[in-house]
């Protein structure tokens, strides 16, 4: 008998009871979970765990236990209550608190050591005088090269306590090995990607997530880009799966006029708490342009749709993911915690835009399998909506609930077998990599190159795109460019990751949107 069916009856028992232990520890009103007043069902759980300690006759690892108990109770509840352990509990904390403590430096595994691609402007290990390029080698008296690099986190090892010093042993060709200190400094996980002018009237900014420092990325973006005359801005949310919902309300506030609601929650009680806008609105007079996709989700979604339902902008691109749940983190005690629906959130209009998920969660999260097969990421008219969900703006707009924002300007995507692979290109690691290894190999040619001059100047020709799929081939990955537009793409593709890797991720999306279909029509809208 397997060890699975052998304690499946315990682990159903543990189940049980696990759900009304949970809601012992929860107070939805108080983030800071205390206890509930004493139930029978809850002294019933600890007993069965206490017995199961103390009395079982094999040992068993309670802990384990329930841990599954808990995975397996909050995936039938949405998709969206989940448990995140304490070993990833950390990391996602940093992510979506903006910042962490470490060395300022971005890398990976190359040839079994660290290699640095490059260093966080104006952080510890720029001013340390390390550089894109070099190797480190070890971290004060750990080893970072061989087979240890595989087998243990190299973050940790570089990471430490603010303003603590770690001392480097570095490799540079030229130079060969020396040692460097180097004193550990808040390093920002940005969110805003790009911040620049489309043209001469139109501004741009790029955010990939949420998170608390985001709304203070954001204003510092738009307060320049009106310094340099932005009289319209394109806001890119393609891809920005959510995150936290307060930098997106005040986000919304800086373009929509007092008072104005920008969405509401409703929880299990039929409680609802409105948000309006304030006076703060620094923006709230330009033409905006919102573009959305299909990974567009939460609170994305929720600007999206104050924007869209207050008539203030033009949302463009393809409707987005469909998430209209309302998380709140809250600890279990062990360094774990869950991230529990506590209510739903509406547009200003009153329409949901959570997507349906009573199939189960695997028919939830395949759902772009479905947008794929009927055609929808192609065709405007393939987006069918029931009517029941059709909602008005007050300017008399119609606009639809049920399961994402839709656009009102559709913009396909190229779902050829030749434009996917190319994309994954873009977004796997082959072509970084590849770019990596030509940069390595002639830093001091590309080190003279200022932003500006590498756009105007750097030409990607045939010979170099040729290399790079003469590259891949050699790693199982076959792509035949039938049409030469598609050689183009790719050239542009490799020259984006190449000023990424030299002067950050901005650098990059002013080349991959140089003849972006979304961006190249709001240009037409605009001009």
């Amino acid at each position: 008998m397997s060890y699975s069916k052998k304690y499946l009856p315990l682990f159903i028992g543990v189940a049980m009871g696990a759900g009304v232990f949970l809601g012992s520890k929860l107070d939805f009103n108080n983030p800071s979970a205390k206890l509930f007043s004493y139930n029978a069902k809850k002294e019933k759980l600890n007993r069965l765990i206490d017995y199961i300690d103390y009395e079982y006759v094999d040992d068993i690892n309670t802990d384990s236990i329930v841990d599954v108990t808990v995975n397996r109770i909050l995936e039938n509840l949405d998709p969206h209550s989940v448990y995140i352990p304490p070993e990833e509990l950390e990391g996602i904390t940093e992510s979506m608190q903006g910042d962490f403590i470490g060395i300022g430096v971005s890398y990976y595994p190359y040839r079994d050591t660290i290699s640095v691609i490059n260093t966080i402007k104006g952080g510890p290990s720029e001013r340390s005088g390390i550089r894109a390029g070099d190797r480190i080698l070890m971290a004060d008296k750990d080893t970072l090269y061989g087979e240890r690099l595989l087998k243990e986190g190299l973050a940790n090892k570089l990471k430490g306590e603010l303003n603590s010093q770690v001392q480097l042993k570095v490799f540079r060709k030229g130079k060969g090995v020396f040692d460097v200190v180097v004193k550990r400094g808040r390093v920002p996980l940005r969110s805003v990607d790009a911040s620049y002018m489309l043209d001469e009237n139109t501004g741009f900014i790029k955010i990939n997530r949420f998170a608390e420092t985001t709304y203070k990325e954001f204003k510092n973006a738009l307060d320049s880009l009106q310094d340099l005359g932005a009289k319209a801005l394109v806001l890119d949310l393609r891809d920005n799966g959510g995150g936290f919902i307060a930098p997106a309300l005040k986000m919304a506030d800086e373009f929509l006029k007092d008072d104005a609601l920008i969405m509401f929650t409703k929880n299990k009680k039929g409680a609802i708490e409105n948000n309006y806008a304030t006076r703060n609105g620094s923006f709230e007079e330009g033409q905006i342009y919102v573009l959305i996709n299909e990974n567009s989700a939460s609170a994305s979604e929720i600007f999206a749709g104050a924007i869209q339902d207050n008539d203030r902008g033009i949302i463009i691109g393809r409707r987005s993911y469909g998430k209209g749940l309302v998380q709140r983190e809250m600890a279990l005690g062990d360094g774990s915690a869950i991230r529990l629906t506590i209510s739903r959130y509406y547009t200003p209009t009153g329409r949901s835009i959570q997507k349906p998920y009573e199939n189960g969660n695997k028919e939830y999260f395949n759902e772009y399998l479905e947008r794929y097969k009927n055609g929808e990421l192609q065709n405007a008219d393939s987006i069918h909506v029931a009517d029941s969900l059709k909602f008005k703006t007050p300017g008399g707009k119609i606009v639809y609930g049920g399961g994402g924002i839709i656009p009102d300007i559709f913009v396909s995507k190229d779902t050829t077998r030749v434009g996917e692979a190319l994309n994954y290109m873009l977004r796997s690691g082959h072509m970084r990599r590849y770019v990596f290894e030509k940069l390595d190999t002639e830093r001091d040619f590309y080190n003279q190159f200022t932003e500006e001059k590498f756009n105007q100047e750097k030409v990607i020709d045939d010979t170099f795109a040729d290399d790079f799929l003469l590259y891949i081939r050699k790693n199982g990955i076959d792509i035949y460019l039938e049409q030469n537009n598609y050689r183009d793409q790719l050239k542009k593709y490799l020259k984006a990751i190449m000023a990424q890797q030299l002067f950050g991720t901005s650098a990059f999306e002013q080349i991959i949107n140089k003849d972006d279909k979304m961006v190249q029509k709001v240009l037409s809208l605009s001009n």
